[in-house]
């Protein structure tokens, strides 16, 4: 693993391209129909950026990764105040070389300076692959969404 940083403009199309791998690659598992927010690529991208953190992972000095987080506003109940992991990929043939666990890794150092108490993260039903990522970096399933189509 070589560096995870903070997204500048410049690299703006390069998440794109990455969100529409991890679009397309959710779209082709079970329940990747329904994930929300990956349909709008650049206009996501730069959203993240500016309302939150956009992160890259290189490996050998290519991006290779992506990392975003945004921060619920207002504080939750009792003080508490919401992380959400919006995105974190990392293409096919760079992984397993820890850069999605250092995307995590710095994910939760903002959200820690950004005060908050909690942190959640989202996983396709079977993404075995993204589940594990998360479990390792101390996430526990808390919650499971069920959803039917109605007609």
């Amino acid at each position: 693993m070589d560096a995870v940083r903070r997204a500048g403009p410049g690299d703006l199309p390069r998440c794109a391209e990455l969100l529409a791998e991890a679009a397309d690659e959710a779209n082709s598992s079970r329940g990747g129909e329904l994930a929300e927010g990956l349909s709008e690529r650049r206009s996501t991208v730069e959203e993240w950026a500016e309302t939150g953190i956009l992160l890259v992972g290189e490996y050998e000095g290519t991006t290779v990764g992506l990392g975003a987080g945004t921060v619920a506003d207002p504080v939750l109940g009792d003080g508490l105040r919401l992380g959400r992991i919006e995105c974190c990929y990392v293409e096919a043939d760079a992984r397993e070389v820890g850069v999605g666990e250092a995307l995590v890794d710095e994910l939760l150092a903002w959200f820690t300076s950004q005060g908050c108490t909690d942190v959640d993260a989202l996983a396709l039903p079977g993404d075995r692959r993204t589940k594990q990522l998360y479990e390792r970096s101390g996430f526990k399933a808390r919650l499971l969404t069920l959803h039917r189509p109605l007609g």
